[in-house]
Order: C-alpha cells, then structure tokens, then sequence
C-alpha cells in the first residue's frame, strides 16, 4: 500500500513592488514563528494612533516573510515594497488573522466602546 501525503494547508503568492516584482509564496507560520508573531500582535492592543498601529503591522509581515526575502529585510528596503493590501494579505494567510474585516472591526469597535464605559 503506498501512503499519499495530504497538504492541508493553502498557499498564495504575493507580487513585491520592487523592479524585480519578487514574488513571495505565503504560508501557514510554522509554531515557533507563530509564537514570535502572536507576541508582537499583542502590540496591537496599546498603539494610539495610526502610524503606530502601521509599524506593528509592517513588523509582522516581516516575521512571516522575513525567510523568504532575506536581502529585503537586512537591507531596510522592505518597507519600500509592501503596500497595507499586501500586508494585510501576508498577516491573513501566514498568521491566519483578517485584520481588515469588517466584521473584526465592529467587534473591535463596540469591545473599545464598552471599555471606554468601564472607567
């Protein structure tokens, strides 16, 4: 009897906005970067504003894509690749959270607006 492996995960690829349009195949995190990625997720939590609510996220598609584009994330050209529609894209299928669904974010509205009426 031959045994068939059976994938069961999906994978998606991405185009980079540099000349070379670096294409990056996404993936399920493997544990231990998921773990690293959970942490800085957390992050998310306590940013007051915008642009510090972009740098967490701009860090953690750098967690999932970090081993696949090596030269990107040493040389600091990373941020000059990636646009919020790829990095949302990279957070939901490496980290399997949908940062910008709408059904998140009434729910992450209305546990905010619930807090605000604890204190």
């Amino acid at each position: 009897m031959i045994n068939i492996a059976t994938k069961v995960y999906t994978s998606e690829d991405v185009i980079l906005q540099d000349d070379a349009e670096t294409v990056v195949t996404l993936k399920p995190l493997p544990i231990r970067t998921l773990r690293k990625f959970m942490t800085k997720l957390e992050d998310l939590q306590n940013v007051k504003k915008e642009v510090e609510a972009m740098g967490v996220l701009f860090e953690l598609a750098t967690i999932c894509i970090e081993k696949q584009v090596p030269k990107l994330v040493e040389s600091d050209e990373l941020e000059d690749v990636l646009d919020m529609p790829t990095i949302y894209k990279i957070i939901e299928v490496c980290g399997g959270v949908k940062l910008n669904d709408p059904n998140l974010m009434a729910a992450a509205t209305s546990m905010m607006e619930s807090q605000v009426g604890q204190t």
